[in-house]
């Protein structure tokens, strides 16, 4: 078994972040109190604790163009869990600070990317790689 990440993210309503995290994302929730939800993040441990500020970004950086929001966080995913989410999100009227696009295509680095932001604004970016051994290709 590979080790897990744990994050920790600041929200400012816990029941927004239920519906947003439960039923847009499809997590499952782990423990929870009045103030805090774990969340399944594909085996992964991501928290949602109750800032009332929210959470506040950092800025952006340019890639290929766009505006990256920072920071961010996400996921690799295989293209079909890639695509199934982002259907998902447009289902759920999610707006996208980048639209799902393929980054380098026909390099060893083609890549699918997308860049949204969850109801109190935290930026997540999922990834589906063509060839999953070049993620960390040079």
């Amino acid at each position: 078994m590979r080790p897990a990440f744990h994050l920790a993210i600041p929200v400012n309503d816990l029941s927004v972040a239920r519906t947003f995290y439960g039923n847009v994302l499809g997590l499952s929730e782990g423990r929870k109190s009045d103030h805090w939800i774990d969340w399944d993040f594909y085996g992964h441990q991501l928290v949602t604790h109750v800032v009332p500020s929210g959470s506040t970004p950092a800025g952006t950086s340019e890639v290929d163009n766009h505006d990256v929001p920072i920071p961010h966080f996400g996921l690799l995913l295989g293209l079909d869990e890639f695509n199934e989410l982002a259907q998902r999100l447009r289902a759920a009227g999610i707006e996208f600070v980048v639209e799902p696009y393929l980054r380098f295509p026909g390099t060893s680095a083609e890549q699918w990317t997308m860049f949204f932001k969850d109801p109190v604004g935290n930026s997540l970016e999922f990834k589906s790689f063509s060839d999953e051994s070049q993620v960390f290709a040079a």
